[in-house]
């Protein structure tokens, strides 16, 4: 990840990656080391679970969390975690949006109390 940002620095602002190497104490040989370094297992393994957390989280409009992606998940044949559903939702920086809370009763001119339709049986 870091290499990646050195990279960046290097092609989008022309600062000569010794110069980011070192300001961010990483040796250049590092850089060069994970440059072209390829994905690792556990990494390609967060993506394919970002991915599917992101599916069923667009799939609900994103009114559910992670007690309700993770079953979803496990329904459509992957088993995570609950802590791995969460953390993978806060990498992704998705949270959900709450549902709109409707009343039963209002204030207000237009919502006066209903009549007392019991009132002759204090008279009797």
């Amino acid at each position: 990840m870091t290499a990646e940002f050195i990279a960046a620095q290097r092609t989008d602002h022309g600062v000569p990656h010794a110069v980011a190497c070192r300001a961010l104490g990483v040796a250049p040989s590092t850089f060069y080391k994970h440059l072209d370094r390829s994905l690792t297992d556990q990494q390609v393994c967060r993506q394919a679970t970002d991915a599917e957390v992101k599916r069923a989280f667009d799939r609900f409009q994103g009114t559910y969390g992670s007690p309700r992606v993770r079953p979803q998940l496990r329904r459509d044949g992957m088993s995570v975690s609950k802590k791995t559903v969460e953390a993978s939702l806060a990498r992704q920086g998705l949270c959900i949006r709450p549902k709109k809370k409707k009343g039963l009763t209002g204030q207000g001119p237009a919502h006066a109390a209903p009549e007392d339709l019991l009132s002759w049986l204090d008279g009797a």
